[in-house]
Parts: C-alpha cells; sequence; structure tokens
C-alpha cells in the first residue's frame, strides 16, 4: 500500500491510524522495538525541516533505521539519474520510502517504480498526505472530534498544498463549514471548491480574517510561500497580508484553536505561542506520532 493522497485511504483507514497514534502517544515504549530490522529511506529533493526530521525521529522511536538524501544535489540526480532509477535502486534498499518533490504529480510517478510502501512527503503545490493526517490527529486529539467544526483557512490557499489536502480531508466528515480567508490573488483553487459544492457542503471566501474570526472553531493559518513565486515583487506585496497577533484574538472563542503546518514567518506574531488556543508546536510533536503509526501500518506490523 502506497499513501500519495489522503483519498488514499478509507474513513475507517484513517480513524485507526489516528487511534493508533494516540495508542502511540499513551505507550511509547509498547512500540520502540517494531521496526527493528526495517529501513526507512527518506528522498528529499526539497528543504525541509519538521517533515524531514518527524520522518526521521518515528522510524528510530520504532526502533528502526533512516538512510536517504535532504537535497538533491547530494545524491545522483545531480548527475542526471531519473526519478524512476532513483525509486527503482532504493528500493533495493530500503523496506519502505518518504519523498519530498517540487513537482506536482512526482509522487504518483514514483508509485509506478516502487517494490516497497511509498509515502508522499509533499509533491510540489500538490498534495502532503501525512500534514493532513497530522492535522487531522491534532483536531480529534483537541476538539474531541472530526464533525461540526467551522474551519477558517488563512493566508496563501493558491499554493498551499497542505491546506489543499486537508480541505480534501475534511470535507469527508460531517456538519463542516470552511471560510477561506485570502487575498484574491491567493485564493483557493476551483477544483477544491466545486468538490466541496458536490458534497454539500457550505463555504465563503473573504480577504478579512477580522470579520470572521468570532465564528471560528479552528484557525489554520499559512504563510505566504516565497518559493511558489515568480514575480518576487509579488511576493514582497503579498507576504504580510495578514499578521495574526493578540489583539485580533480578542475577537475570538475562547475553545478556538490556532493551527499552522510551520515554518512560519511573520503571519503569527510570536507573543501568540503563549496563548493556550496556540496549538501549532503540539501540532508539530503529533506529526511525530502519526507518522509512526502511518509506517507501521504501511509495513503491516501492528499485531
Amino acid at each position: 500500500m502506497n499513501l500519495v493522497q489522503p483519498e488514499d485511504f478509507s474513513i475507517e483507514q484513517i480513524n485507526e491510524i489516528l487511534s493508533l497514534s494516540q495508542d502511540i502517544m499513551s505507550n511509547p515504549s509498547k512500540y520502540s522495538k517494531v521496526c527493528e530490522g526495517k529501513l526507512l529511506a527518506t528522498l528529499f529533493f526539497e528543504p525541509s525541516t519538521r517533515t524531514r526530521l518527524s520522518f526521521e525521529s518515528a522510524m528510530k522511536r520504532l526502533g528502526g533505521n533512516v538512510i536517504g538524501f535532504s537535497e538533491p544535489n547530494s545524491s545522483s540526480v545531480s548527475k542526471g539519474e531519473s526519478l524512476k532509477d532513483t525509486i527503482k535502486t532504493v528500493s533495493c534498499y530500503a523496506d519502505i520510502i518518504a519523498m519530498r518533490h517540487p513537482l506536482e504529480g512526482s509522487a504518483s510517478e514514483a508509485c509506478k517504480y516502487t517494490s516497497v510502501p511509498f509515502i508522499n512527503a509533499g509533491d510540489g503545490k500538490n498534495q502532503h498526505p501525512t500534514q493532513t493526517l497530522t492535522d487531522l490527529l491534532t483536531i480529534k486529539s483537541l476538539k474531541g472530534d472530526l464533525n461540526n467544526h467551522t474551519i477558517g483557512i488563512c493566508g496563501d490557499l493558491e499554493n498551499g498544498r497542505t491546506v489543499h489536502s486537508l480541505v480534501k480531508a475534511m470535507s469527508r466528515y460531517s456538519g463542516m463549514k470552511f471560510i477561506f480567508i485570502s487575498p484574491k490573488e491567493l485564493k483557493m483553487p476551483s477544483y477544491i471548491k466545486e468538490e466541496l459544492t458536490s458534497k454539500n457542503h457550505t463555504y465563503i471566501e473573504t480577504e478579512s480574517l477580522d470579520e470572521v474570526i468570532d465564528k471560528l472553531d479552528i484557525l489554520y493559518m499559512t504563510r505566504v510561500q516565497r518559493e511558489r513565486f515568480n514575480d518576487l515583487d509579488e511576493y514582497e506585496r503579498l507576504k504580510d497580508f495578514y499578521i495574526l497577533d493578540l489583539k485580533k484574538l480578542k475577537k475570538a472563542k475562547n475553545d478556538m484553536i490556532i493551527m499552522h503546518p510551520l515554518p512560519r514567518v511573520n503571519e503569527i506574531d510570536e507573543e501568540v505561542d503563549d496563548d493556550e488556543r496556540a496549538v501549532y508546536f503540539k501540532q508539530a510533536r503529533y506529526g511525530m506520532f502519526v507518522r509512526m503509526a502511518l509506517i507501521i501500518k504501511l509495513l503491516e506490523l501492528e499485531k
């Protein structure tokens, strides 16, 4: 089994992964040797801190080991090796592969050539399914349920693979309301909105965070991604469009949670970190546990 996009798993399978994640959090020693003798290959063609290190931490905490590279110039890709040959070669060495790549569709392409379980750790602007599992675990753990929430997603909604994956995943649950908060230049892609409409979910679009923050159960902030802009002047104009600070939070519900896939730049003022509603560093830790559960599931090691 491979994971390219959240839809590759049924709701039942996702719930199993979330439940396993929570059991690992409660009983870490129970799982400390589950992956003894197993190798994870982390193939990162694009810079990453949280995703790469959480995968590596996850495998090591399960008793396994890690091989791989953190940027393409340290691999044979720099010599012109094709993605096909990289994947087929690494499949000879590792028991499971996690890959991040800057090109949309690269994960689907890689799956054609792998002979071991494959995990998409982000492919361009397309999908980031393990971040989505992290987000679902965060919401389930802190809000108690994945149904009947109003979620505001704020920032770069055009280029944010994390928010594309999250909206598609949350649309599979009932009673969800979506509020998309972005400048007009960075709106949520039409195909995402069409999918919500087809599932009878409601959404609204606005440029004003202040006008809607009081309605939110979850606020998911994102950075404006410099690496996705060809025009740096456009990036400079838009990068600080939203800055969440304590003044804005005065209007928010006391039990709202503030999430962010990280890294942040200026979009959340550091003064917000001490607010009990700020859960983005907890969210990063949940990411390690959900990747531990995913590795166990894909390697079929539950027993």
